[in-house]
């Protein structure tokens, strides 16, 4: 099996770490200092689960790329998926499968309406994981969870998700083959928009959230105006959201924030339209009023990419 990364940042340079870590034909793409210290040094990795290690790696940017994948992680953030359209129509054969690891809900439906003649699935993540240096990843703790599945209507060769789980089992990733894809990538959606907008709105990090007092409770009503979005989607969730919410943000490093607000604090572009303005579009076209998520965006309406 070929593995390609397209994106390898602090979620797809641990997926590639471990990969290859386990003897599978990993490629990453990358771009910059990032691309240029993997190409000369190896990906670096600094793991809570594996411990320190230099692997080899074939390392490319995406124009540089060429030969065919079985399986094309997408890592890249939400805002970024446009720039890796092309790389997978190259990158793909008849039975290759894309399985984008987004933050944003709905990628693997807006990718595969971008590339019809090619399989994709829909996935999402739990992991604590960062880019610490050039050609250095870090994955800190002990949660490396991979959750993905086929969309509704969507079939791929007899065996290959079966192959693809071996693979990561063996390479030390928690894998849920979800039944229900549309049901998990919604509920992680959920909880990383409440936690990513409370610590940017107040610029704090998780551990305000786990006090007692108003940031905490902006993130309660934010985890309860997104669960009522996804009730009116049709969301069946399998636990009260509000409470599962809670329950992952109180584990959570008290000093962790989330990417979208490192971003807005260094003035780079940042996922706040996927996680916060997308929400608020969606509750409207349903019809449901966010009053939380609105007084959020008026902190960052000069954001909006829409």
């Amino acid at each position: 099996m070929k593995y390609l990364i397209a994106g390898t940042g602090g979620v797809g340079g641990s997926i590639a770490a471990f990969l290859a870590l386990n003897g599978n034909d990993v490629t990453c793409i990358a771009r910059g200092e990032h691309l240029q210290a993997m190409q000369t040094n190896g990906l670096k990795l600094k793991s809570g689960l594996k411990g320190e290690h230099t692997i080899p790696v074939k390392a490319r940017s995406a124009e540089e790329f060429r030969g065919k994948a079985d399986v094309i992680f997408v890592c890249v953030k939400g805002y970024s998926v446009a720039s890796v359209i092309d790389l997978i129509k190259r990158a793909s054969h008849d039975k290759t499968i894309v399985i984008p690891i987004l933050n944003v809900y709905g990628t693997g439906a807006r990718i595969q309406q971008l590339i019809p003649e090619v399989t994709v699935l829909d996935g999402c993540i739990y992991i604590v994981s960062f880019v610490s240096a050039p050609g250095e990843v870090t994955q800190s703790g002990n949660i490396f969870r991979l959750v993905y599945g086929l969309r509704e209507g969507t079939e791929v060769t007899s065996g290959l998700l079966e192959a693809v789980n071996k693979d990561l089992i063996e390479s030390g990733i928690k894998v849920n083959l979800s039944p229900d894809i549309k049901r998990d990538t919604f509920i992680k959606w959920s909880f990383i928009s409440a936690m990513a907008v409370t610590g940017a709105y107040y610029d704090v990090p998780m551990g305000e959230v786990q006090k007692p007092g108003k940031v905490r409770d902006t993130f309660i009503k934010l985890s309860t105006e997104s669960a009522a979005l996804g009730k009116r989607l049709g969301i069946e969730f399998p636990e009260d959201p509000v409470s599962y919410n809670l329950k992952v943000v109180d584990k959570i490093d008290p000093q962790g924030t989330s990417s979208m607000q490192k971003d807005i604090e260094k003035g780079h572009e940042s996922e706040v339209q996927g996680l916060l303005f997308d929400v608020i579009r969606a509750a409207e076209e349903q019809g449901l009023d966010v009053p939380t998520y609105r007084k959020a965006a008026k902190k960052f309406k000069n954001k909006s990419t829409n």
